[in-house]
C-alpha cells in the first residue's frame, strides 16, 4: 500500500476567509477542494515541504504558520499522514499557479463534503470555531 506524507496550507487573511484550490479532474479525488498543499520529500521537514509547496502551488512565501492538526488517513489503495498549518502571514497574494482553480471561501461557509474525508476532522474544527 502507498504511504504519503502531506503537508496543507490553511491560508486565512484578516476577513476570515481562506484561500482554496481545486483539484485537477485527473487526480486522486478529482475537482475536489482542498488546502493547498503536497508531499513532504525525503530529509524535508513538514514545515519545510509546506513552504515550499505554497510558493510552487500559490506563488506565496509563507512566513507565519503554526501546526493546526496532524492526523492520518486510510484509503483502499494509500495511507496518508496529513500535517495542516494555519498560515497567517506571507509575502505575495496566492493563486492558482499551476493552473488550478483558486478561491477564497469564508471560513464559516466551508463545505466538508466538497473536501476529500480526509479533510473532515479539519473542516469541522474549523467551522466550530467560526461560529
Amino acid at each position: 500500500m502507498k504511504k504519503l506524507n502531506i503537508a496543507a496550507g490553511i491560508i486565512r487573511n484578516t476577513q476570515g476567509e481562506i484561500f482554496l484550490t481545486r483539484r485537477a479532474a485527473d487526480a486522486h479525488m478529482a475537482n475536489k477542494l482542498e488546502f493547498p498543499g503536497g508531499k513532504i520529500e525525503a530529509g524535508e521537514t513538514p514545515e519545510q515541504a509546506l513552504v515550499r509547496e505554497l510558493q510552487e502551488e500559490t506563488g506565496i512565501i509563507a512566513t507565519g504558520y503554526s501546526l493546526y492538526e496532524a492526523c492520518a488517513h486510510a484509503f483502499s489503495d494509500r495511507h496518508i499522514n496529513l500535517w495542516f498549518f494555519i498560515v497567517e502571514q506571507w509575502q505575495g497574494e496566492p493563486w492558482g499557479k499551476e493552473g488550478q482553480p483558486g478561491m477564497w471561501v469564508a471560513q464559516h461557509a466551508l463545505q466538508a463534503d466538497a473536501f476529500p474525508p480526509a479533510n473532515l476532522s479539519v473542516i469541522e474544527r474549523l467551522l466550530a470555531e467560526a461560529m
